[in-house]
């Protein structure tokens, strides 16, 4: 998570806090996680198109960052994709329905970076079962490069106020494409009325918010040791962290002045949202689910070649008790009889976004 200056001075009143010494302002100037951004430089770097591939795919976007994936090198030109089990979301992902979707996600980035080097993949899904690899996938000479291919390392995921701008009718056509667009202003006021109030039954449900909370990195410190999750770092941020005012216990507790400022910070963003795009299945297996993730992530490099900001806001498709009622309002206004919805995105023209932090590749190859 990022936060803008605007709203950093807003919690610090103004910045008076940081008008403090040189070696504040030294600190402040330090802030950048570089550790934990080394994986952006590394990408393209490896001889073994395996590798390369797999260093461009370990930056494709996944639920809460936990980055799930592990791979197995194979023989000369073959590799398995695997879960880590270790890092699920069990409380707002019971059915790992979006850990499969961000698999997807991976595995199309990954196809994508070995076609823009000459290598095809074939892509076999869970070839040995629910209990194997997620996928076995091997690589060959000949590929053809993807155009989406050269957005990969621009690719972000905004988590700001989008312009009040419309988004130009022609590229809304350019993205029907790859999703369903809503630009009309009942569908956008209702779906921003949804995620709103799925946004704050996830707040309001302690256990739901709870495995946000555990997941979040404090400071450069914490981001470059644990290099996923949700990263609360920068000079702002970390300058709320020095006096007190953002804290693990402070954004556990719903009582807290900071807890309250998130939720109004959270408002503010997602009332900001000139369109949507949503993305549905006629089924929902994990074969399903894998395809969302691949249009998810071509949706996402398309949106970047067009100067666009997409942000993923599907807590209302969450499938726990709490979200129920606005589970049922999402596939009322966005699916046919029987389909799922699979994703729900805000989309707009947002601020530049920084890269987020991801672990080294080595770190998830299983036989390095």
């Amino acid at each position: 998570m990022n936060l803008s200056r605007r709203k950093a001075l807003s919690l610090i009143g103004g910045g008076a806090v940081l008008a403090a010494s040189a070696s504040a302002t030294g600190f402040l100037a330090s802030r950048t996680p570089r550790t934990a951004l080394a994986p952006w430089d590394l990408a393209g770097s490896y001889d073994d198109p395996r590798l390369n591939a797999l260093s461009f795919a370990l930056l494709a976007p996944n639920p809460h960052n936990l980055q799930p994936w592990q791979a197995a090198l194979e023989g000369q030109d073959s590799l398995s994709i695997y879960l880590d089990p270790a890092r699920r979301l069990p409380e707002t992902d019971p059915y790992d329905r979006q850990i499969t979707i961000g698999f997807g996600c991976f595995l199309e980035q990954m196809v994508l970076a070995a076609g823009a080097a000459g290598h095809t993949v074939h892509l076999s899904l869970y070839p040995d079962g629910a209990d194997g690899p997620v996928a076995r996938a091997t690589f060959s000479s000949g590929g053809v490069p993807d155009p989406l291919s050269t957005q990969i390392l621009a690719r972000r995921s905004c988590k700001e106020p989008f312009d009040a701008r419309p988004i130009d009718s022609a590229q809304a056509n350019e993205l029907e494409l790859f999703a369903d667009i809503y630009t009309g202003q009942t569908m956008v006021s209702a779906l921003k009325s949804l995620t709103w109030d799925a946004w704050e039954t996830e707040a309001q449900t302690h256990r739901a918010m709870m495995e946000s909370v555990d997941l979040m990195r404090f400071g450069k410190a914490e981001i470059n040791a644990n290099p996923d999750g949700i990263d609360l770092g920068g000079p702002f941020l970390e300058s709320l962290m020095l006096v007190g005012m953002l804290s693990r216990d402070a954004q556990s507790d719903p009582e807290s002045a900071s807890f309250k400022q998130g939720v109004e910070i959270y408002r503010e963003m997602l009332a900001a949202t000139p369109a949507y795009a949503a993305l549905t299945s006629d089924g929902n297996t994990r074969r399903d689910q894998i395809e969302a993730g691949r249009r998810w992530l071509r949706l996402n490099l398309k949106c970047t070649a067009l100067g666009l900001a997409l942000h993923p806001v599907s807590q209302c498709l969450q499938e726990y008790p709490e979200m129920s009622p606005h589970f049922d309002k999402a596939h009322d206004l966005l699916a046919a009889p029987g389909q799922t919805v699979q994703m729900l995105g805000r989309l707009g023209y947002g601020p530049q976004t920084p890269r987020t932090p991801r672990w080294p590749l080595e770190t998830k190859l299983l036989n390095a």
